[in-house]
């Protein structure tokens, strides 16, 4: 439970009222913010080259400048669409625990994480419809949904946040990027100013809800806890390695290849960079440590 928890600590109050603030203060709408062209020019990046799965492996070389654009293309609507449906499901999450019994004290600034995570979800998806006609599939989550249990929604908070780090180290490079069109810098750009009160929201509940479950967890059960989120975050790298964008653009044999670029990037410490700010603070607060090994 929340309320138990941030009852007189006066530290997350603070840091609530000047969250919600900021979200009143920089409030803008969506659907007259951005510009949508027609079209998207072919013949440039659509992602920050470094951002992509290729890069840095041999499988890049192979690709001509042309073909990198392509792959380029879908790999940022495919970026765009894991956003859709992460959002919907934090989206469902967060909606389901505001205003219930131990959810009091965040309510307020649920509400302006559920109407920000809502226009996201729209203008993700609007770019995934006009400029790749499409908005992948999920891909299977498999065993990682979470289990019901005390540390529910510890995990379900946890991988909220895990999900926000990774999108934002992507909209935090690609809005700087030159090299991509204005359109592309414009939505990551303004991901990357709403997010960033986000995973300072969720960094402050997450460690609240895990220094309430250590009172009675077991070691067994932390390194449940440590293992799951390992796992959540190895499957959030591997969706951005998806076959459906190497097939569409062009590339043959794309199981073949997501299995190469997996081995690859395991080595070029893709996931690393990737989550190092987040596994830092993982690590920091004990959510993620060497624990006793489950039987």
């Amino acid at each position: 439970m929340v309320s138990s928890v941030v009852k007189g600590n006066d530290r997350f109050l603070g840091i609530l009222e000047r969250l919600t603030t900021k979200a009143i203060d920089d409030y803008y709408n969506p659907y007259r913010l951005f510009e949508w062209p027609d079209k998207l020019p072919d013949n440039m990046w659509w992602m920050s080259p470094e951002l992509m799965t290729v890069h840095g492996t041999e499988a890049s070389e192979r690709l001509s400048q042309e073909q990198l654009y392509r792959l380029s293309r879908y790999e940022s609507v495919n970026f765009y669409s894991l956003n859709v449906h992460g959002i919907r499901e934090l989206l469902i999450e967060v909606t389901r625990r505001i205003h219930t019994k131990g959810f009091e004290t965040p309510s307020e600034f649920f509400h302006h994480f559920i109407g920000e995570e809502n226009e996201h979800m729209w203008f993700f998806a609007e770019f995934c419809l006009r400029y790749g006609e499409k908005i992948y599939r999920q891909p299977p989550a498999g065993a990682l949904s979470v289990p019901h249990s005390k540390a529910e929604s510890l995990l379900v908070f946890a991988r909220i946040l895990i999900f926000e780090e990774l999108v934002d180290h992507f909209n935090s490079q690609m809005a700087l990027d030159d090299r991509l069109h204005e359109t592309i810098r414009a939505i990551n750009r303004i991901h990357h100013q709403d997010e960033s009160r986000h995973i300072a929201f969720g960094r402050e509940l997450v460690e609240l809800l895990f220094e309430d479950l250590q009172k009675s967890a077991t070691q067994e059960e932390l390194a449940s806890i440590s293992e799951y989120l390992r796992r959540y975050m190895r499957y959030s790298v591997e969706t951005l390695f998806n076959p459906q964008v190497y097939r569409d653009a062009g590339i043959p044999d794309p199981l073949a290849v997501r299995a190469e670029l997996l081995e690859a990037q395991s080595h070029l410490g893709f996931e690393q960079r990737i989550f190092r700010k987040t596994l830092k603070y993982l690590e920091k607060t004990g959510l993620v440590g060497e624990y006793q090994t489950v039987s």
